[in-house]
């Protein structure tokens, strides 16, 4: 896709070499050219504009592009006039961030197809990560249900999913499983990266290290979380 990221501090200088690495498109502008210069061969274009000036906004694609995020923070005004100008111009998605419950209120008024709050929703993950101890991450799908996840149990390594009754034993759905890949970098070092193996099969057998990514009840999770904690305690 084609994406043009507006505000380049850390969350929108991150969210931009991130985009790119995955394979996308991605326009980066922001005024401050040692942040054009930081970001520029991380990115297939970086451009130096005054976010307020609706004239800066022609070098950038905007009537060709897919999603446009404006990810100004610090400066709500220069936010919300970037904002105006891209709804103006393009019938891309935009997405823009907020800080605060005033500006939610313009953004939605704007017709803003999507509004995040960065700090927000990672003190939020960040709380459920403390809370749900022992677990890895977490995607919350609703107040009961939870994408989690999780160390794979002593239990389980060196028996396969039939075997192991996983989904009847923890009521929990495993959606796929994480696995440790060694690999020699461009300087000779042996390291390693976690490789998602795709849908479990039947005869799958679980691995020392591996990442279980489960779907279920948050209270089902923990009951896992809390039985493996016990096993290694033992």
């Amino acid at each position: 896709m084609k994406i043009v990221v507006i505000g380049l501090g850390n969350f929108g200088m991150a969210l931009a070499v991130h985009l790119a690495g995955s394979g996308n498109e991605v326009i980066a502008a922001d005024r401050d050219i040692e942040k054009i210069e930081l970001i520029k061969d991380k990115v297939s274009h970086a451009v130096a504009i005054d976010a307020t000036n609706e004239n800066a906004y022609h070098s950038l694609p905007l009537k060709s592009t897919d999603i446009a995020i404006v990810a100004i923070g610090s400066e709500e005004g220069a936010a919300m006039m970037s904002t105006a100008i891209i709804k103006k111009i393009t019938d891309a998605k935009v997405v823009a961030r907020s800080s605060s419950t005033i500006q939610d209120t313009i953004l939605e008024a704007m017709g803003v197809d999507q509004i995040i709050h960065p700090e927000q929703e990672f003190a939020e993950r960040l709380t459920k990560k403390i809370n749900l101890k022992g677990s890895i991450d977490n995607f919350e799908i609703d107040d009961e249900y939870l994408v989690s996840e999780v160390a794979v149990c002593d239990e389980l390594i060196g028996k396969d999913l039939i075997k192991s009754n996983f989904r009847s034993k923890f009521n929990l759905n495993i959606i796929t499983i994480l696995r440790k890949k060694e690999y020699t970098n461009i300087i000779g070092r042996k390291s390693s990266k976690k490789e998602v193996i795709g849908m479990p099969k039947p005869e799958t057998v679980f691995h020392k290290n591996d990442v279980l990514v489960v779907f279920g009840k948050k209270s089902d999770i923990q009951k896992y979380l809390k039985e493996d904690a016990n096993s290694t305690n033992n």
